[in-house]
């Protein structure tokens, strides 16, 4: 199989993406999909260089490296805020998948997972970045066991399974049910991406990999997912952290979560919502996640993850499926 270059000043922990296997839901993956891979032009894969530039440029002047990992997230977050809100960026070609990042229009998902790729990728301090020491960051947290060999099913395509694998990767401790009133969610259809398949460029242009992704969904339906319940979510705010990510849970069908921001305490004390927001078609720092909350009846609470510092990456990969079984049983 063929993998992105490792960069020179952090070999050590990338060469976890070529030693992981796939393990859990990913064992449902054709054995031989995308083996022989072309890869995409890194113009294809990353956009907006010029403010990643200045980004990291303003990173290392003010030196973001000392911070607690939460807090080196709200510092990019904060540079995003205003960027035009783009849906479906990470579709970007018709049959080959590949790591990507945009910095000229974020969805909720990008939005949260740049944030944090660039806090990663800021650990080495005093090192100089580039493109690539991102995209590295963004195919360990996206993908299934850190790896993407251009096969659209190992992306982590709905948010609850992201929470289960970041945690058994050490980048994201998943820590809802560590707060009160967490609870359980049962009975859920998992369906969105083979029910919206037209709007995927992968899934349109590839119809064999529509079946597939329905057994990945039964599986991803019998996740153990908990949330804390719209009602309790208020009691729970000054438990969370800056940098915390914020799933939002959903009542609906199709999936567990609608909806991903970044918690962030702004100077009056407020717990809010900073999100990449349909309704105002941009980034933003919004109500408090409470208020948020309750501004949608199809809101059905939050799931919490709390990002990690780069020591706690898991980089054996015995480890990695013996936390990943322990998350999911």
């Amino acid at each position: 199989m063929s993998y992105l270059p490792i960069p020179r000043h952090i070999s050590s922990r990338r060469r976890l993406l070529s030693s992981l296997s796939l393990a859990g839901l990913g064992a449902l993956l054709p054995p031989t999909f995308g083996q022989s891979r072309r890869e995409l032009p890194l113009s294809t894969r990353f956009v907006g260089e010029d403010k990643f530039r200045r980004i990291v440029k303003k990173a290392n002047t003010e030196n973001w490296s000392a911070l607690p990992m939460g807090e080196r997230v709200i510092k990019v977050a904060r540079e995003l805020h205003g960027t035009p809100y783009e849906n479906f960026t990470l579709e970007i070609d018709d049959h080959v998948e590949a790591p990507s990042a945009n910095f000229n229009g974020l969805d909720c998902w990008t939005f949260f997972e740049i944030s944090l790729g660039i806090a990663r990728m800021l650990s080495d301090k005093g090192s100089t970045y580039d493109a690539e020491d991102l995209l590295h960051e963004i195919q360990f947290t996206r993908y299934r066991g850190g790896i993407c060999t251009g096969n659209y099913l190992e992306r982590i395509h709905y948010l609850a399974e992201w929470f289960f694998e970041n945690d058994a990767r050490g980048t994201c401790r998943h820590i809802t049910g560590d707060l009160p009133g967490a609870a359980t969610i049962t009975g859920r259809r998992i369906s969105e991406m083979t029910v919206l398949w037209k709007h995927y460029r992968y899934l349109k242009n590839n119809p064999k990999l529509r079946t597939p992704m329905g057994e990945l969904e039964a599986e991803i339906a019998k996740l153990p997912v908990r949330y804390i319940p719209t009602s309790k979510v208020a009691a729970i705010e000054p438990k969370l952290q800056n940098g915390d990510v914020i799933g939002i849970a959903t009542k609906h069908h199709g999936g567990f979560c609608s909806h991903v921001g970044l918690a962030i305490r702004t100077d009056d004390g407020v717990m809010r919502l900073m999100h990449a927001s349909r309704d105002y078609r941009k980034v933003v720092i919004d109500k408090s996640i409470s208020g948020y909350l309750k501004k949608y009846s199809k809101h059905a609470g939050i799931i919490v993850g709390r990002p990690l510092p780069l020591t706690e990456t898991v980089t054996d990969k015995e480890q990695y499926l013996k936390n990943l079984r322990s998350l999911v049983s």
